[in-house]
């Protein structure tokens, strides 16, 4: 946006508008917006650009309504980072705090992921310090629609980007999951979901390990499993590495707010993951257990 030689702030800047800062942007300075600054290239993205650039992949979601906290939601994300056949990143992280109460996680093209996250993450704020009040659940997950279907002809040409959100829904008092397409048709999930290559497995594990009446730490071990079974399956997906020492992100969100699971507490849970799977590596023990009402899964 161009600045006033005096050093004023521009006009634009002075007019009240919409609560929406993406739309500012939009109509202000919309060269700034990822999908129209890289639309604006001299030429179009070249054929198998997507495939070459860094991908994030698997992320899964479950709610949770245990334990002496209430209920909320749990959301994990693996570290590893695709482009092609190589392993671009083994650390990168996917899942992200939108705001106080809400977190989103990225599969697809990471680089325009993550500046979606961002720009989403601004928009919240704006709206907040415009408004005075905080958007409800179902306009976050709106806005965040919004954001995905601008970017629809880059992911007509590879560059797709397909985030999960979740939160805790201060109105409803529960948590709550969203998944999208390219188009930012948006789709609200029961108890839990799964995006990115290795969804499908971990879907399964899912579908197999979360039960009704699950607290905070069961769902995060039910999270950690998932990726488990989406590593052990999809060669995109990265599983927890004893080695360097990289584990999932994992994020708690209840109506006292978001948390990320710390590094000595996830390192406990994946560890007992992994001692478990150990001649047992598809968890059907674990799946056992979890059926006959036993210890936590």
């Amino acid at each position: 946006m161009t600045s006033d030689p005096s050093g004023r702030l521009p006009a634009a800047y002075l007019v009240p508008g919409s609560s929406s800062f993406s739309e500012f942007v939009r109509e202000h300075a919309p060269d700034l917006l990822p999908a129209r600054r890289l639309a604006g290239a001299p030429a179009p993205a070249p054929a198998g650009a997507g495939e070459r650039a860094p991908h994030g992949t698997t992320i899964v979601a479950a709610t949770f309504d245990g334990g002496d906290g209430g209920g909320g939601v749990v959301m994990a994300g693996d570290r590893r980072a695709t482009a092609g056949n190589l392993i671009a990143q083994r650390d990168i992280e996917k899942v992200f705090q939108a705001d106080e109460h809400s977190c989103v996680g990225i599969a697809g093209t990471a680089g325009l992921a993550i500046e979606m996250v961002r720009l989403f993450q601004v928009e919240l704020e704006h709206y907040e310090k415009i408004e005075g009040a905080l958007l409800s659940f179902e306009g976050k997950a709106n806005r965040l629609s919004t954001m995905i279907r601008g970017n629809l002809g880059l992911a007509m040409q590879g560059l797709a980007v397909v985030p999960l959100f979740a939160g805790m829904d201060l109105a409803l008092g529960r948590g709550r999951i969203f998944s999208y397409d390219v188009t930012g048709g948006r789709y609200e999930e029961l108890h839990h979901h799964s995006v990115g290559s290795g969804s499908v497995f971990a879907r399964g594990a899912l579908k197999k390990l979360w039960r009704p009446g699950l607290d905070a730490d069961g769902a995060v071990r039910v999270a950690v499993e998932a990726l488990w079974d989406a590593a052990d399956d999809d060669s995109a997906t990265g599983g927890p590495d004893l080695v360097r020492r990289i584990w999932p992100v994992v994020a708690v969100v209840t109506a006292e707010g978001f948390r990320r699971v710390g590094e000595e507490e996830l390192e406990a849970v994946v560890t007992d993951v992994v001692a478990r799977r150990h001649g047992d590596p598809g968890g059907s023990r674990a799946l056992l257990r979890a059926q006959d009402g036993g210890e936590s899964a």
